[in-house]
């Protein structure tokens, strides 16, 4: 019993981990964008990031989703979701208008101010999985891959409440919840790590000198397959050749990941805070031209650095004490509906 309560303290201490590890890497990789198109490196790190990052992310998504996606803790976390959506379209909205003063600015709650994409997929994916929860996990694994691969001829603006990127995260979304323990058990120790860790260096390296050269769309699961500049019918095979690049990307980048618990784990209970927040930090470094003194690649470690700290200050205890009412409101007293595919999977 003891060994057993080990193990699974273990297991989360993995997963807290890696989503402070991923938080990190969405800062690094939205920090980077600006200088991709100046500095090779700051490319080539942008998209080795872009490979795993988001998959991950959904995937560890999926694996904390496992005891709140059905009865009234789903319904709660539903109402959360759908809240904090509001709350910050309408903050990122406000910041636009008054600050940087965005010409033809509109607040729409239908198409996901940047980052925010997340939370309108976060809240799809639930229902999603609540509306085959009888399902077996691989007739679900296998419907949400056709879904995927279906979404990219599918002549929908993606962008309009993140269509897109819903459908084609929604494989990973499902492996996490499905299936993320058992990964996790499966994970090589020992030389077999080692061995991951270098491939995935090493996949790095190859990025930087050319080998990877596709679309960044493809990674950004935002665009059509017509968008991408491939019309052909099979064009849905390309889908499937990303996916097996994330997939692989992903899995070797899991032994860069502490098992045990460490100062990342607590960190890695309140990425939230840095999710939702550090949008504001990145739109206010643009504003202030920072970025044109950027001059050669030795930024780089500069803002890798700095990346590090703004995650770390932004999931610190004081700061969800600061804004733990606008980001964990309370959902208490909002009324939700109970019937159709809530009252079926309660």
């Amino acid at each position: 019993m003891r060994d057993h309560i080990l193990i699974q303290d273990n297991q989360e201490s993995f997963f807290y981990n890696l989503r402070f590890i991923l938080i990190v890497c969405v800062l690094v990789g939205n920090a980077l964008e600006p200088l991709i198109t100046r500095f090779t490196g700051a490319e080539a790190l942008f998209m080795w990031i872009y490979t795993f990052h988001m998959p991950l992310f959904v995937w560890v998504t999926g694996y904390f989703a496992r005891p709140s996606i059905q009865g009234v803790s789903g319904r709660n976390v539903l109402k959360q979701i759908a809240l904090q959506y509001i709350i910050f379209q309408t903050l990122y909205a406000m910041m636009d208008a008054t600050v940087f003063h965005t010409p033809h600015m509109r607040l729409s709650f239908f198409a996901p101010y940047l980052l925010l994409w997340f939370l309108a997929s976060h809240f799809c994916w639930r229902l999603l999985v609540r509306v085959t929860i009888t399902w077996k996990p691989i007739y679900r694994l296998i419907a949400s891959i056709a879904l995927g691969v279906i979404a990219g001829y599918l002549p929908v603006d993606g962008f309009w409440l993140s269509f897109s990127r819903t459908f084609v995260f929604l494989p990973f979304f499902v492996i996490g919840y499905d299936y993320g323990a058992s990964i996790r058990a499966r994970l090589l120790p020992g030389w077999g790590r080692r061995a991951a860790a270098i491939l995935s260096a090493a996949l790095l390296l190859y990025i930087g000198y050319g080998g990877l050269n596709i679309p960044q769309g493809w990674l950004f699961g935002s665009m059509t397959y017509a968008e991408l500049g491939h019309q052909e019918w099979y064009a849905g095979i390309y889908r499937l050749g990303v996916y097996l690049l994330e997939i692989v990307s992903a899995t070797l980048f899991l032994a860069w990941v502490p098992n045990l618990s460490c100062k990342l784990t607590d960190l890695g209970r309140r990425t939230l805070y840095v999710f939702l927040l550090h949008g504001f930090l990145m739109r206010l470094a643009i504003w202030s031209g920072v970025y044109s003194y950027m001059g050669s690649a030795l930024f780089i470690p500069i803002i890798l650095i700095v990346a590090v700290l703004f995650s770390i200050t932004l999931a610190h205890p004081f700061v969800r004490q600061t804004f733990k009412g606008m980001i964990e409101p309370d959902i208490s007293r909002i009324p939700f509906h109970r019937h159709g595919v809530f009252k079926r999977s309660a």
